[in-house]
């Protein structure tokens, strides 16, 4: 099992680096960014089906000494790791089939499909890691990928944009999420996860509030959660399948599950989940209205993202891992298939906004029906996958009591709200690019379904979207899959119940109807004009998403400007003008004595006597 969870990791490495060092022959590109993922996603099964509910197994060797603690190399698997392995290895294949004819006519395709391998490999390396370090090794090259994938159209402004600001926002919550490693490490003296958790499980965790703030820094960087949400949507300049992998179903993930990872460290820390809860609400609610007030299809599914990864940190916030990552599960494949939709529209139609889409079910039936599948799975339609998982989070929430009560309050307020404004936007946009009036075509407008390639990736991310959340009508049987928070087995019967239930379930279906029906009334009135109205005088606020990008520049960013024009006015004014005088002044002095130098005798001879009489004529003078 964990020799086949180290080839899940090794596999798209080997493809990236043999891409790299392919050159441009496109079929070499096409095989080594397929074959090798999928290789990872069949080993990734084999992972699952070995590991059943068998708590953990940990293979690792020594890598190297450092200090009094080691570094260790190998795998540990899980219930939670095997499940998101199966997840990434799912979306990043449906990636790079899916890249074959979007990307054909792009010149640094085999550069794209390298980076793509890369990231899945470093993503996968996090969710196998054994050890702290090697996790925090891959945790930063996938910083690296999203950095050159984000900027795969370099040439662009705001792709060049985007991608810096996606580098700098993600390290501002990386370097304290590194201190956090290294103070979990020390406290509990070991950086293998195995002993960390024993370790806490048997002594508690010192300074654990502590910990739990710096670890939580990364988490909110990695995961777009307030206030460092803001790079996601600039995220979008890059290429559509990017977003798919990167911003759906990943690195954005990446971060929520560090936190069900390292569950117990946040245990020990009430304060620290209470203010999750906060940040959680916060991000769920004004993303969600920001999503509304969008006219970029891509920025639309952004802002999503953050809402829905809100969802996720809420849920581990009140108490319910199990719900939080069954979230996960689902909210990848349903939104892995609307990014990827989207793709398609964009290629076909040739825009991004809204205003140029309409009527389009009719000329593209397949993305229709798959769009109109992972929609619905996004507002929660019962019986669908985001409607299981929404539910159990609210559950969650409605049920939490102890030390989770205040956070549960919070996550539940703001998660009702959020699902009325969920199905506001999502509604809005499947009328906006299905329904209505269509815009004025060119003449040589071909706008047809697209080719196999990138259907078949839309079909097979449906049926997860569709049917993934009938594994919560097995009770228990979801969280004795990804086990305790320990990594310890659990028996079906002591696990969590999933299954929709109670009040919450009642007032998350009304919520839906109302921000479905209030936006499906506003377009049956006037189907030429945008639902966003509703919001009236906010709408701008929202569209800019409430100028948090504003707030960051004037006390962030122009502070760290008119820092470095006053680091660069002492470098060059100062620092350089002592310089600058010791080199005037060697000059003058150089050129004081050059005039002396005129090769007269007598002139010589005169200083010289000149001299002896100066310093007799002292020496005189100390003597009386």
């Amino acid at each position: 099992m964990n020799f086949f969870a180290l080839l899940t990791i090794a596999l798209p490495a080997l493809g990236s680096a043999v891409t790299f060092a392919g050159g441009r022959d496109r079929r070499h590109v096409k095989f080594w960014s397929v074959a090798p993922i999928a290789a990872a996603l069949f080993c990734s099964l084999v992972v699952q089906v070995a590991h059943g509910t068998g708590g953990t197994s940990t293979a690792v060797t020594e890598l190297a000494p450092a200090g009094q603690y080691t570094v260790w190399l190998g795998t540990r698997v899980t219930g939670l790791s095997a499940l998101v392995g199966i997840l990434v290895t799912v979306v990043a294949l449906c990636v790079q089939v899916f890249s074959l004819t979007y990307m054909k006519d792009e010149k640094r395709y085999p550069t794209y499909a390298a980076l793509i391998s890369l990231f899945t490999a470093a993503m996968l390396l996090v969710v196998y890691s054994a050890d702290l370090i090697v996790l925090l090794v891959g945790w930063e090259v996938m910083g690296a990928c999203s950095y050159f994938l984000i900027g795969h159209y370099w040439e662009r402004a705001d792709a060049r944009s985007g991608s810096i600001k996606a580098f700098l926002v993600t390290k501002t919550g990386d370097v304290p999420f590194l201190f956090g490693i290294a103070a979990l490490g020390v406290r509990t003296g070991s950086f293998r996860i195995d002993d960390v958790l024993h370790s806490i499980a048997a002594n508690g965790l010192p300074y654990a509030p502590f910990i739990a703030s710096l670890l939580l820094c990364g988490v909110i960087g990695k995961s777009a959660q307030f206030p460092l949400h803001t790079w996601l949507p600039d995220a979008m300049a890059g290429p559509t399948p990017i977003s798919a992998l990167i911003h759906a179903a990943t690195m954005v993930a990446a971060g929520i599950y560090v936190v069900a990872l390292l569950y117990p460290v946040f245990l020990f820390a009430p304060g620290v989940l209470t203010a999750m809860a906060v940040i959680a609400a916060i991000t769920m609610t004004g993303a969600a209205l920001a999503a509304f007030a969008q006219t970029d299809i891509k920025k639309v599914l952004a802002y999503s993202t953050v809402s829905q990864l809100a969802y996720m940190l809420g849920g581990l916030a009140v108490g319910g891992r199990a719900a939080a990552v069954f979230h996960l599960l689902t909210h990848g494949a349903f939104k892995a298939l609307l990014f990827l939709a989207a793709g398609v529209i964009i290629h076909r139609v040739g825009s991004n906004e809204l205003s140029e889409m309409g009527g389009l079910r009719h000329r593209m039936p397949w993305t229709y029906r798959t769009m109109t599948v992972g929609l619905a799975a996004l507002v929660g339609v019962p019986l669908l996958s985001g409607w299981f998982s929404k539910e159990a989070i609210l559950g969650a929430a409605w049920d939490a009591d102890g030390q989770f009560a205040a956070a549960g309050k919070i996550v539940l307020v703001s998660g009702l709200i959020t699902v009325g404004l969920t199905a506001a936007y999502a509604t809005r946009l499947w009328l906006k690019m299905f329904w209505g009036p269509f815009p004025l075509a060119h003449p040589d407008d071909h706008r047809v379904e697209a080719p196999q390639t990138e259907l078949v990736p839309l079909l097979v991310l449906a049926v997860p979207a569709a049917l993934l959340g009938f594994v919560a009508l097995g009770g228990g049987a979801f969280e004795s899959w990804i086990g305790d928070s320990f990594g310890h087995a659990l028996p079906a019967t002591a696990g969590t119940d999933l299954r929709p239930a109670g009040l919450t379930t009642l007032l998350a279906l009304l919520m839906s109807v109302l921000g479905a029906g209030v936006v499906w009334n506003s377009w049956r009135q006037d189907p030429a004009a945008d639902p966003a109205r509703l919001l009236g005088r906010w709408r701008e606020t929202a569209l800019y998403a409430f100028y948090l990008d504003d707030v960051q520049d004037l006390i962030i960013v122009q502070p760290a400007k008119a820092l470095a024009r006053m680091v660069g006015f002492l470098d060059t004014e100062v620092v350089d003008a002592y310089v600058r005088g010791a080199g005037v002044g060697a000059r003058g002095l150089g050129g004081l004595l050059r005039r002396v130098q005129t090769g007269n005798i007598q002139l010589y001879l005169t200083a010289l006597f000149t001299g002896v009489i100066v310093i007799a004529a002292v020496f005189a003078g100390q003597v009386r």
